[in-house]
């Protein structure tokens, strides 16, 4: 699926989905009034999915430990253990929940590391981490990757068996990030897969020609006038993408007003995280752009939606880690749907799939270890 001759179709809308969306059930992120509200929001939505798709779960034990980061400071890590482990020991999942790194919590990934449990036999890490604007970047990082450490020496499972790192979004950026930590590091057990939902790997920006013009002044509106032609002689760049892969960069101008996550979305939750505009760069939040390259990264499954602006940033990810670094790969594509589509309509048959792909998409990975 990667290799799409044209990446662009992919945005065409799902008739199921332009369904939902008539029905005034596809929100912008964008539009909401701040981050405490869409943190009540996110919370309301990731329980009803849960509930909605998981319902009750049976034969997984769940535990709650908090766990020292290198600060001192405390969050809790969530353990999912089967009932019935297997006597050969479990593989080990350790999963970083979405929401831009400023909304979210446990509740999001919970519904997937049940499933992970009850399906797979493995024990499950549900990695509650800090969140921005309180806990700036890269705050966020260091704790998912604190609590990785302690999840592969403590949690009770077996690496050796498996030993999974994933995360949606803003997750799959930290999936991404501690992966090429870890390598670096030389840290053990080693990491044998990376599951990428939707993931942001390396910062973009729409160029806009007059952002910083105040449009209340008159002077100002009468060159804006005679200047907005030049944007399509001039169209937007994706900034920090390595030029070798700029020109097939183009979801975040065609899905800059996507359901759920658009332009207005990402700047508010970006800006919030890494305020500065030069951090965005760095590897430990762009981890495409990361100096020491992908050699050597474990196999990966990615889940891509088509409507979404990160769309060809993570399949650009996905072709450089199979065609540059041979690397195995999975891929599955959601055709005409858009960010975190399964959260908000979660009845659809769609999403349905998408769950059903994350658990298989999870038992590839184990059996390329």
């Amino acid at each position: 699926m990667a290799d799409l001759k044209d990446w662009r179709q992919t945005a065409q809308e799902d008739p199921e989905w332009a369904e939902t969306a008539s029905k005034g059930q596809a929100p912008d992120i964008g539009l909401f009034p701040d981050i405490p509200a869409l943190r009540q929001w996110i919370t309301q939505s990731k329980e009803a999915m849960s509930a909605e798709m998981g319902g009750s779960i049976s034969g997984v034990n769940e535990s709650d430990h908090q766990v020292a980061m290198r600060d001192g400071h405390k969050i809790t890590c969530r353990v999912y253990k089967p009932e019935s482990p297997s006597s050969g020991g479990s593989p080990l999942a350790v999963i970083y929940h979405g929401g831009g790194w400023c909304i979210g919590g446990l509740e999001n990934e919970e519904l997937l590391c049940r499933l992970l449990t009850s399906k797979l036999g493995m024990i499950c890490v549900n990695v509650d981490y800090r969140l921005a604007p309180e806990h700036k970047w890269p705050l966020a990082i260091h704790d998912s990757y604190d609590a990785t450490k302690w999840a592969a020496k403590n949690a009770g499972a077996d690496p050796s068996k498996g030993f999974l790192i994933g995360g949606t979004s803003a997750g799959g950026n930290m999936t991404a990030v501690v992966a090429h930590m870890w390598r670096d590091a030389g840290d053990k057990p080693a990491i044998t897969g990376c599951h990428l939902m939707i993931p942001a790997v390396c910062w973009q920006v729409l160029h806009k020609i007059y952002s910083s013009c105040d449009l209340a002044n008159s002077a100002t509106t009468h060159i804006l006038y005679f200047l907005q032609p030049l944007a399509l002689i001039y169209p937007p760049d994706p900034q920090f993408m390595p030029a070798a892969y700029k020109k097939d960069c183009t979801s975040m101008e065609q899905n800059k007003d996507a359901p759920i996550l658009g332009q207005k979305a990402m700047d508010l939750f970006t800006d919030n995280y890494i305020p500065n505009v030069e951090d965005r760069k760095d590897p430990l939040f762009s981890p495409l752009l990361v100096p020491t390259g992908q050699k050597g990264l474990p196999p990966s499954y990615f889940q891509i939606c088509g409507m979404d602006p990160l769309r060809d940033e993570a399949l650009i990810y996905e072709r450089v880690l199979r065609e540059e670094q041979g690397i195995k790969t999975k891929v599955d594509m959601y055709p005409g749907l858009p960010h975190g589509f399964w959260s908000i309509a979660p009845k659809l048959k769609v999403s349905e799939k998408f769950v059903e792909d994350s658990v298989k998409g999870a038992g590839w990975l184990l059996q390329q270890k």
